[in-house]
């Protein structure tokens, strides 16, 4: 099947059937499906052929992890330390401060 046919059946463009085929974009979950219809084959056989697309489509670890995160904890205890000091207007200042240190680092 030439990359136009299965665009057209796909209702995807030419280029975006280029970029999957050459590893530069993959398809969304929508277009996994579609295609495992199309070709008579499990969505298991799809992502389990393609190590790189594995590594894109999981679970990014790092992001669960980010609770954890020495900067997250730090913003946590200067939040509360902010809340509950009477530093005066200065109070305000540093309860910002904290909530971007939490979120930035």
């Amino acid at each position: 099947m030439s990359r136009k046919e299965l665009a057209g059946k796909m209702n995807v463009s030419r280029q975006a059937v280029y970029k999957w085929e050459n590893n530069k974009g993959y398809p969304d979950i929508e277009n996994l499906i579609k295609l495992s219809e199309l070709y008579n084959v499990t969505l298991d056989e799809l992502i389990k052929g393609d190590q790189s697309f594995q590594s894109k489509i999981g679970i990014d670890r790092k992001k669960s992890e980010d609770l954890l995160d020495s900067g997250f904890i730090i913003g946590i205890i200067l939040v509360f330390a902010g809340l509950f000091l009477d530093l005066g207007t200065f109070s305000a200042g540093v309860t910002i401060l904290d909530f971007l240190t939490m979120f930035f680092l």
